[in-house]
């Protein structure tokens, strides 16, 4: 029993990086997420639409506790009809001049980060070597 305790744990520590890694990760999240954002785009683009996630509600037969009055008998659930959210994306109109303009704007803004991120990775592997 103690096995199936310690082993999830180390898995979650290994999980998490060395401090350098953790430095890495912290110090380039930005960039990350604006690679991310340039991807998107550059989808966009290359099919002539976005995709936009909306919510919809789907209807299913639930179990639903009935009210129980002291002093008598437990009333069992019934079946009842319930709503539960689901999001799901659909196709979405865009201006393809601006988005060419956002990627363009997003890709200058690339490579300032890449120089930032390149000084704190340097910066992290000094402080931090393995």
């Amino acid at each position: 029993m103690h096995r199936a305790i310690v082993l999830p744990l180390l898995v979650l520590l290994a999980a998490c990086g060395t401090p350098q890694e953790q430095c890495i990760r912290t110090g380039t999240r930005d960039l990350r997420t604006l690679d991310r954002l340039i991807a998107e785009t550059q989808g966009n683009l290359d099919r002539g639409y976005a995709y936009e996630t909306i919510t919809i509600y789907e209807e299913f037969w639930d179990y639903c506790p009935q009210p129980q009055v002291e002093g008598q008998p437990p009333v069992p659930p019934r079946l009842c009809l319930n709503e539960r959210p689901i999001q799901v994306d659909r196709p979405k109109a865009i201006d393809l001049v601006a988005e060419a303009q956002k990627l363009a704007g997003m890709q200058a803004k690339r490579s300032e980060l890449q120089t930032a991120a390149q000084a704190i990775v340097a910066q992290c592997k000094a402080e931090h070597p393995e």
